[in-house]
């Protein structure tokens, strides 16, 4: 698994969107320009956030686009999966798309079941509230 820079910049987009949500719906622009990103790349990233019932988009005077819930009942998952094409660390965990003809008889199937499992885990325990923070411990970590 490989998180691509779709994933990378929609996480920093949801931070300035909760970061500037006093503002109500943000222009693509500014956010673009604060986080030094080419605003037809966000414009995609966007669309897909908005697909995913994720945020909100406004057109026109005023328009931009906003967080529809509070910042700590976003996951890092759920976002990653909302622009993500593949989460999973094999093709042949996606499916139904690449179902595994040797899935009965694979002896290293478990293995990837349990590390895609874990990077789900792991994901989950972070929201857009706690990246908001900076530098937080790990889930887990004993401090």
């Amino acid at each position: 698994m490989v998180v691509s820079t779709k994933g990378r910049y929609a996480l920093r987009a949801m931070i300035d969107l909760a970061e500037h949500s006093a503002e109500g719906f943000v222009p693509l622009r500014e956010i673009a320009q604060r986080q030094e990103i080419s605003e037809k790349y966000l414009e995609i990233i966007l669309k897909l956030l908005v697909k995913a019932h994720l945020v909100v988009g406004l057109r026109g005077k005023g328009g931009g686009y906003r967080l529809n819930r509070a910042p700590e009942q976003y996951t890092v998952w759920e976002i990653l999966c909302g622009v993500e094409e593949a989460l999973t660390p094999v093709a042949c965990l996606e499916q139904p798309q690449n179902p595994c003809p040797r899935a009965g008889e694979c002896r290293t199937l478990p293995m990837w079941e349990e590390l895609g499992a874990t990077l789900r885990t792991f994901f989950s325990g972070f929201t857009i509230a706690d990246l908001m923070q900076g530098e937080q411990a790990v889930p887990g970590d004993v401090m």
